[in-house]
């Protein structure tokens, strides 16, 4: 094997393929024709000596030398990109308003700014933490440029993945056995609660409102303190608490739509345009 061949516009073709999900998606992406994205496969598969892709006309899917070869392309190529902009890459500034839900700050903000900030260090970023139904309307109206956000229409932003939600419950006071179910839930115009009622409706299961808070912090409190049960998403359920299922009386909940959305002002931006790029390709890549 001659390692030495393996250049990296076979890298970005390859990831580019499988982050779009088809040779035709990945072409304008690349700035190729469909033709010279297959050869460059054609190239990369032929100096490894392996497949790496089993395409259909309905979609790719990685072989086991696929997945493994993944991860390491992932990593040359930002090694590759910040090599660049080490040496001759353009000095941004400016600053960008950013918006995300406090659930989903620490699991799915924190790596992007970990690695956004050591290469734009001149860059400001102003941080808001709001449920989506208020970070919305702030992108629409230009107060904010970025926001990661669970959506409820397609427009709204590019998507990235799908967030699972789950009913959580105190250990120490098992709520969920009671008739009526007591529940805590936010605002009345967020996804969470018009699932969670919706669920309960399905299963034909009394309950009342016993709570309300537009945070997470308070819909953990409520439950930790034997208020009532609540529904969060999955990445921001405290181990302590109890994931209840069907062996508890509950039925399956709708994952929520996250994505990235961006305002019609900040177009152009080209601090705002390496982050909104930088979301999207960590995100939709580990996630999906």
């Amino acid at each position: 094997m001659n390692l030495q061949n393996l250049q990296i516009d076979w890298l970005k073709c390859f990831v580019a393929v499988v982050d779009t999900g088809s040779l035709s998606s990945a072409a304008p992406v690349l700035y190729r024709s469909q033709s010279a994205v297959s050869m460059q496969l054609k190239k990369l598969e032929a100096t490894l000596h392996c497949q790496l892709l089993i395409r259909s006309h309905r979609q790719i899917q990685l072989t086991p030398e696929g997945q493994l070869l993944l991860g390491y392309a992932r990593r040359i190529l930002d090694l590759h990109h910040e090599t660049q902009i080490a040496f001759n890459g353009e000095a941004l500034s400016g600053r960008i308003r950013l918006g995300v839900p406090d659930d989903y700050a620490g699991k799915y903000l924190t790596p992007v700014l970990k690695r956004f900030a050591p290469l734009y260090s001149a860059v400001e970023i102003e941080l808001y933490c709001e449920q989506s139904t208020a970070l919305i309307p702030r992108i629409e109206n230009g107060d904010l440029d970025l926001a990661l956000i669970s959506r409820d229409h397609a427009r709204q932003g590019t998507l990235l993945f799908h967030e699972p939600m789950v009913w959580v419950g105190s250990p120490h006071f098992e709520i969920w056995r009671q008739d009526p179910l007591p529940i805590a839930v936010y605002e009345s115009s967020s996804l969470a609660k018009r699932s969670a009622i919706h669920s309960l409706a399905l299963q034909g299961r009394r309950y009342r409102v016993v709570y309300h808070s537009s945070s997470l912090v308070g819909q953990i409190a409520a439950v930790e303190s034997g208020l009532a049960i609540a529904i969060v998403t999955q990445c921001s359920a405290p181990p302590h608490l109890k994931i209840l299922g069907a062996e508890h009386g509950f039925g399956p909940l709708e994952p929520m739509q996250v994505s990235v959305y961006r305002s019609t002002a900040s177009r152009g931006e080209k601090a705002i345009d390496h982050l909104y790029e930088l979301l999207i390709k960590t995100l939709r890549s580990s996630f999906i």
